[in-house]
């Protein structure tokens, strides 16, 4: 998961949990960090890349396009599935990703009930994987 507000951690937190998700959680908090954290799965063998990676398009240091655009070039984790959790539903945004082939694109809803949603898509996109 790579997202700097920590409501919205908190929240995806809760969705997963609410789902019965049984995943283990890595949590990000910018750009830089989520990049680092692949090229640190690309020069270690025994490193772990992520089934699934979470990624907010609004965030320090890196936006959300330039860390889909890294992810991608990973040797090792470039395949991973990607879920864009945002607030912008702005159609450029959505297109400019579709592009760099995601697998959901869920824009984070003000009500509680509706975020919960997002673990049901966590875990049939686990699922599927």
């Amino acid at each position: 998961m790579v997202e700097d507000s920590k409501t919205d951690v908190f929240l995806i937190r809760e969705a997963i949990a609410s789902a019965q998700v049984n995943a283990d959680l890595h949590f990000v908090s910018d750009g830089d960090a989520a990049t680092q954290f692949f090229d640190s799965a690309d020069a270690d063998a025994n490193a772990p890349c992520p089934s699934l990676v979470l990624l907010d398009l609004n965030l320090p240091k890196a936006s959300g396009h330039d860390v889909l655009r890294h992810l991608r070039s990973s040797k090792k984790c470039g395949k991973a599935a990607v879920v864009i959790v945002s607030s912008s539903d702005v159609l450029s945004d959505r297109e400019a990703v579709a592009g760099l082939g995601v697998n959901g694109y869920f824009r984070k809803p003000s009500d509680y009930y509706e975020f919960m949603k997002l673990g049901n898509l966590v875990k049939g996109l686990l699922g599927a994987n």
